[in-house]
Order: structure tokens, then sequence, then C-alpha cells
């Protein structure tokens, strides 16, 4: 069984950065794509960026394009989520997720990924 671990979420102010981290256990990805999605109280939840588990490809949503890189530590099977330049906006409910196999398009649908991990709140004060 695939477990994902998340954290480094927390309380910021708007254009501090922080990082997320997404471990996994249970198996390697070394043949996965991982992805960032994100969900405000009431509402679907949103992609926000995905990688290949080699790295060779990453994908955003417009909304965090140029502020946001995700990249991955094989050695340490995780991936992680750069947050830059936060904005009071981006204050949700931050998941990881990950495939069964690798996505070699952008996958915004949550219901298109496998596993996930457990929420972690990020708050950014103006």
């Amino acid at each position: 069984q695939v477990h994902l671990e998340v954290s480094g979420g927390g309380l910021v102010q708007a254009g501090d950065s922080l990082r997320l981290s997404c471990a996994a256990s249970g198996r390697t990805f070394s043949s996965s794509s991982v992805a960032w999605f994100r969900q405000a109280p009431g509402k679907e939840r949103d992609f926000v960026a995905q990688i290949k588990w080699s790295g060779s490809g990453t994908y955003y949503s417009d909304s965090v394009k140029g502020r946001f890189t995700i990249s991955e530590d094989s050695a340490q099977n995780t991936v992680y989520l750069q947050m830059s330049s936060l904005k009071p906006e981006d204050t949700v409910v931050y998941y990881c997720a990950a495939a069964n196999r690798i996505f070699f398009t952008k996958m915004t649908r949550a219901y298109d990924w496998d596993y996930w991990g457990q929420g972690t709140q990020v708050t950014v004060s103006s």
C-alpha cells in the first residue's frame, strides 16, 4: 500500500516562501507521476503542479506558473513544492497525489490520480 506523507504547511505573510514535502513509502516512484492539488472549503480540488518522477517533465496551473516549482529527490523518494511570492489567495489546503503510471500530459482532474496524501494548510496573511 502506498502512503504519502505531506508536510511543510503553515502561516506566512504575503510575498514569503514556503516549501511543501510529499514523502512516499510503500513503493518507489521511479515510474510514476506526482502532483500537487489544492482545495478551498466547499470547492473542487484544483490542480497546481505535476512532475514525472524522472524530473524530465513538469506542468503548472496558470495561477502558480512562475511562482511555484515542483521538484523531486529520488534518493529521498520525496517530491517538493517550492512556493514563492505567496499571495493571500494561495490560502487553502494542499494535497499531494501520485499515480501508478507516468503521465505524458498535464492531468488536472483529481480522479485521474491513484493515491493521496493528507492535506496541509497553507495560510498567507496580507
